[in-house]
């Protein structure tokens, strides 16, 4: 993963802040971490990554669990979130400029008004702060915003055709992008927006992570996610992301984290004060019918299915579903019904329903159709249908080769080892030739 881009300076608001600079002082990165959050929007999960540490480690400091005490890592936070050396008592930084913001050190009173009032003797003048507003550059305009949000619906365009791996660094650049804008001094309504994109910026960087089975990486924007989403109170949203992790949590075999993350989501959502739509409570019933099918809960993943379509059949013309859903069609219920039913070795119910849905879906998702001819071919296989298994296989080998994507070539692995009792068979010998080409172009 490339080396995160560093901050720009903190804001003189918080290198003046007389709890900041106490802090600082003492070296209590537990409150340093949480006022980094608070005045310049630099949140756990990028701290983690801008002073290379691991984000269960931040979080153990911010929570008090843990301090920083080795000088190799307080050098590192001080340079990952540039803050000068002479704050926690180090020598200048390289990265320093040459004329250092100087302000007296206060201790914090006990009372919260007199706190207050020392705060205010030791912060720039409106004066300086107008200058400050002018060298942060013009707040975003509309059409910023919405070229912003143009390019993340290309990039999942994108990302369905051809797999994420050449995505991440553009993503990247642009989630860090949006980062700085966050800690300009923008006006109300524009940070409120541009909270939503950072939080779906995030949202794809970990999903692309996730693509590629780097999950601690894709867990840890999923979280950062989260906490954006969280600032503007958007829980449709934060479902979404939710949603997300679970579904992760199936690949990675943790049942429990799966069923756990996605009843929050459900919980989200139905406390959403923008409402939420039977299009997005369907999808979220089919996430909780993956996680029961992942335990192998028989009545419980039926019964989840079951809510899945009936609230698809509330939705209507008019509901306002957020942009995110939309890809939720019937064509991918159909599928994720197959999917679950075949999770629970129930194959003569899954085959047709995939079958069906792949009729139904764009050619366009090349990933979505490799991943679904996969999951017909096994279950195909499941019903002793060699042939036809191959021949689904093979149909969705001609996807493949066309998408980076490390979770669609472990789906590939998994049919091949099911292959193993019938190498001699035709059909086996068949597909394993049209393989050896494909993985050789």
């Amino acid at each position: 993963m490339p080396k995160p881009v560093r901050p720009r300076e903190l804001p003189a608001r918080l290198l003046t802040n007389p709890e900041m600079i106490n802090a600082c002082r003492v070296r209590d990165f537990s409150r340093v971490f949480r006022l980094m959050k608070r005045y310049a929007g630099v949140y756990p999960s990028m701290i983690a990554r801008l002073c290379d540490l691991t984000p269960s480690r931040v979080a153990e400091v911010v929570a008090g669990q843990r301090r920083l005490r080795h000088m190799d890592v307080i050098e590192r936070v001080a340079d990952g979130l540039r803050i000068p050396g002479h704050m926690v008592g180090l020598a200048r930084r390289p990265w320093e400029t040459s004329t250092p913001l100087e302000a007296a050190e206060r201790e914090p009173e006990p009372q919260v008004a007199e706190l207050e009032r020392a705060s205010t003797a030791v912060l720039p003048s409106p004066e300086v702060d107008s200058i400050l507003a002018l060298a942060s550059g013009a707040p975003p305009s509309r059409s910023t915003l919405h070229a912003l949000r143009s390019s993340i619906e290309d990039y999942w365009r994108r990302d369905d055709q051809h797999g994420g791996a050449a995505l991440r660094p553009a993503v990247i650049g642009q989630l860090r992008y949006v980062e700085g804008l966050l800690r300009s001094n923008l006006p109300k309504s524009a940070k409120h927006e541009m909270y939503g994109v950072a939080a779906e910026l995030a949202h794809l960087t970990g999903w692309l992570h996730f693509d590629a089975r780097q999950y601690s990486q894709a867990r840890a924007y999923f979280t950062q996610s989260l906490e954006l989403a969280k600032e503007i109170d958007d829980r449709r949203f934060m479902a979404n992301v939710l949603a997300c992790m679970s579904l992760q949590a199936t690949y990675q075999h943790k049942p429990g984290d799966a069923l756990a993350l996605v009843n929050a989501a459900q919980d989200a959502a139905c406390t959403a004060k923008s409402g939420v739509t039977p299009r997005v409570l369907s999808m979220l019933s089919m996430r909780e019918a993956f996680a029961h099918a992942t335990v192998g809960s028989r009545t419980a993943t039926h019964a989840a299915i079951s809510e899945a379509h009936r609230q698809f059949e509330r939705i209507g013309t008019s509901d306002p579903d957020p942009a995110w859903v939309t890809y939720f069609d019937e064509a991918k219920l159909l599928v994720d019904t197959g999917i679950a039913h075949g999770r629970l070795g129930e194959a003569s119910t899954a085959e047709p329903l995939i079958a069906e849905a792949m009729r139904r879906e764009s050619s366009s998702n090349r990933r979505g159709r490799a991943f679904h001819g996969f999951w017909l071919a096994r279950t195909q296989l499941d019903l002793g249908k060699l042939e036809q298994a191959c021949h689904s296989a093979t149909g969705a080998l001609e996807c493949t080769s066309a998408v980076a994507s490390e979770r669609l070539a472990g789906h590939l692995k998994e049919f091949h080892g099911q292959l193993a009792a019938y190498r001699q068979k035709p059909a086996v010998v068949a597909f394993e030739a049209r393989l050896r080409e494909v993985l050789s172009s």
